[in-house]
């Protein structure tokens, strides 16, 4: 091999064998994996084995299976026998774990049984985080995101789903009632062995029926009316701007608006986010140890009274309101085009008549006042405002606080592009790491486990790009000490 680059020869013995830390440079993500780790009280914080049994034979520390995890998903590796794998041939791991190679089985139920363990690591690094200051704004981006389950479409149940199997199977066996009957006219010879195969199929079929109507009958007593085999608590869900579902989980984050750290996470299996936004919001102030936040959400997270409660927390929202009117939609004046006057309780109409308040009531858990005025009958405009006899306007008795927010989002114009370049990079992120499969685990208690792994090995990855590696270290060491 004349003028190419050799390698040493793999027999040839060497006296003094190179260090393992040789192998391993200055720079190297692993050694803050390390240092991280070595500085948690991993008994406090839950960890199941921290304090070694008196008896038996002596099990791993579960610090070197915390490295094991956390090395792994930082290289996108999350399944358990791969990390056996890993264990076994790779360099940086044999120096994290000190050539320790656990089997996959003991590696896959330290992450199924200390789930509280590794959810609150997750929360001790944002904590970390905070004493690096690096949360220096008290602005967070708010979203959620659908992520596929273990459970696959045709395991999940919905009453919408039975009807349309059930039509499928009832076509299934009229085809071959119908094939039954051509074959005893037009091939009698062959008419005994087909007529056993399409009764066989057509029993199987009845038999799916039946199986069918039971589940139907379950479903009445399941939450949401779902049923998911593989994973209980998945559940269908619609992704915006596509036709199809989701079998899988509604995952919820906060993302600070300086440095894109995820600081507060939830997996919930909601299809919507109408509901999320004040317990995400506290939730990220209290990460960030902030007294007051700026919280940026898309128009999913409208309601008015999430909104209330953020305000009465001391959270200020943007969240733009949604742009539906049936008015609108209809050719109609909407109700933006009626004009508030604060000082008399009055609406000015597009007609420039005078809607007084009449009544008030309660729909959907919301205190509604009702306005209208007595010149709606004989109105030049009122085909263009109303079907009705009187175009009523209703108003939240807290609508000052749905108006001030449109204020601050008009004096804000980039609100919604600073939330998109905050947030939405942070789900493709996590996306492009977990593969196609997503969720590697099932139920709700172990797949909010794995996003806590999922988002610290995020977490750590964007520390790492920002300080880099040597700032990192001596930031975590002057944090801790």
């Amino acid at each position: 091999m004349k003028r190419f680059i050799e390698g040493a020869d793999r027999y040839q013995v060497t006296l003094l064998p190179e260090c393992l830390d040789d192998y391993v440079g200055e720079d190297n993500p692993v050694r803050i994996v390390d240092a991280f780790v070595n500085e948690l009280n991993l008994g406090a914080l839950g960890f199941e084995g921290a304090d070694p049994a008196i008896t038996g034979r002596p099990g791993y520390h579960p610090s070197v299976l915390l490295k094991l995890y956390i090395y792994g998903y930082l290289n996108r590796i999350q399944s358990s026998r791969r990390l056996e794998r890993e264990a076994q041939r790779n360099v940086e791991l044999m120096w994290l774990t000190g050539r320790l190679t656990p089997d996959f089985k003991t590696i896959a139920d330290f992450r199924r049984d200390n789930g509280k363990g590794i959810r609150n690591v997750c929360r001790s690094f944002i904590v970390l985080c905070r004493q690096m200051k690096l949360f220096s704004q008290a602005v967070v981006a708010i979203d959620g995101s659908k992520f596929k389950a273990v459970n696959s479409r045709d395991r999940n149940f919905s009453p919408g789903k039975i009807e349309a199997r059930k039509e499928q199977i009832e076509q299934s066996i009229q085809r071959y009632l119908d094939a039954l009957e051509t074959t005893d006219r037009v091939q009698p010879a062959d008419f005994e062995a087909k007529t056993e195969r399409l009764q066989e199929k057509i029993g199987k079929l009845r038999e799916q029926m039946r199986q069918l109507d039971e589940t139907r009958e379950q479903l009445k007593s399941e939450p949401g009316q779902q049923r998911s085999l593989t994973d209980p608590d998945a559940r269908s869900m619609l992704q915006s701007g596509k036709s199809t579902g989701i079998v899988g989980y509604n995952v919820q984050t906060a993302v600070d608006g300086k440095h894109h750290l995820i600081v507060a996470h939830e997996v919930t299996n909601i299809g919507n986010d109408r509901t999320q936004l004040t317990k995400m919001a506290v939730a990220a102030r209290a990460a960030m140890g902030k007294t007051k936040l700026q919280a940026f959400a898309d128009r999913g997270y409208f309601n008015n009274l999430e909104i209330k409660a953020c305000e009465d927390a001391g959270i200020t929202a943007f969240v733009p309101k949604p742009m539906t009117s049936n008015a609108k939609a209809h050719g109609r004046f909407g109700k933006a085009d009626f004009v508030y006057i604060a000082k008399d309780d009055e609406y000015r109409c597009p007609a420039d008549q005078r809607a007084i308040y009449r009544f008030s009531r309660l729909e959907d858990n919301l205190d509604l006042r009702l306005y209208w005025s007595s010149a709606c009958p004989g109105c030049a405009l009122k085909d263009q405002c109303t079907t009705s006899s009187f175009r009523r306007i209703r108003r939240w008795a807290h609508e000052a606080l749905i108006d001030r927010m449109q204020q601050r989002l008009d004096r804000r114009p980039d609100a919604m592009t600073l939330r998109r370049a905050t947030i939405e990079h942070v789900f493709g992120t996590l996306k492009h790491w977990m593969g196609s499969t997503h969720f590697l685990m099932k139920t709700m208690a172990h797949v909010g486990t794995e996003m806590s792994l999922h988002v610290l090995a995020y977490n750590l990855k964007r520390v790492m790009s920002v300080l880099g590696i040597a700032k990192t270290m001596k930031a975590m060491r002057l944090a801790v000490t």
